[in-house]
């Protein structure tokens, strides 16, 4: 496997510290830094913060299009594909009790500063979205099933901040068993064989 090239680790390292630190707080210079080149070498590849920002969306979209394509590979049923979703707070609680949402915070952030690059951060939402809904059709939920992906997408989002905010992995425990709870409910129940 080949070594990532300059330009990808500038955008690996932007997306890390954007996540950690925020976009506002995030100087050309401190990416420089972090992946070790000088300044110079990073406006090379990226002659403003905003040319990294773009950068950085477009690889979280790219990795988000990555992900649903393998749980679609993956997932046996709707349902199983909507666990997913609603695990991916599990596998990365740690992370969103230190930093959030990493697509939450980012887009939080660009709209405070009103920030133009806000609608394309706004397409990982619409990602996800649009993919629940077509979960949520194929398990049967009709004409719910925006309103459910909305919802979970709603969920997460809350679920995310709160947990953030008291640092209580309890709590995204409690709240992912409630929602698969939720799902199941939703999901469509095994026919009953008649009584002969």
């Amino acid at each position: 496997m080949n070594a990532p090239s300059t330009r990808d680790r500038i955008i690996e390292t932007a997306d890390r510290l954007f996540y950690q630190k925020g976009f506002e707080y995030t100087s050309v210079a401190d990416v420089a830094a972090a992946v070790q080149i000088t300044r110079g070498n990073l406006t090379f590849h990226f002659r403003t913060r905003d040319d990294i920002l773009e950068a950085v969306i477009d690889l979280r979209l790219r990795r988000t299009r990555s992900m649903l394509e393998q749980w679609e590979a993956d997932g046996c049923t709707a349902a199983d594909r909507i666990r997913c979703f609603i695990n991916i707070l599990i596998m990365n609680r740690a992370k969103i009790l230190l930093h959030g949402c990493p697509v939450g915070t980012l887009c939080t952030e660009l709209a405070k500063l009103e920030h133009a690059a806000l609608a394309q951060a706004n397409k990982i939402f619409t990602l996800f979205r649009d993919w629940l809904k077509r979960q949520f059709e194929q398990l049967g939920c009709g004409d719910e099933s925006k309103a459910h992906a909305m919802h979970l997408l709603a969920w997460s989002q809350g679920t995310a901040t709160l947990a953030q905010a008291f640092h209580d992995e309890s709590f995204i425990r409690a709240e992912v068993q409630r929602v698969q709870e939720w799902l199941a409910g939703l999901s469509p129940k095994p026919a009953r064989r008649a009584r002969r």
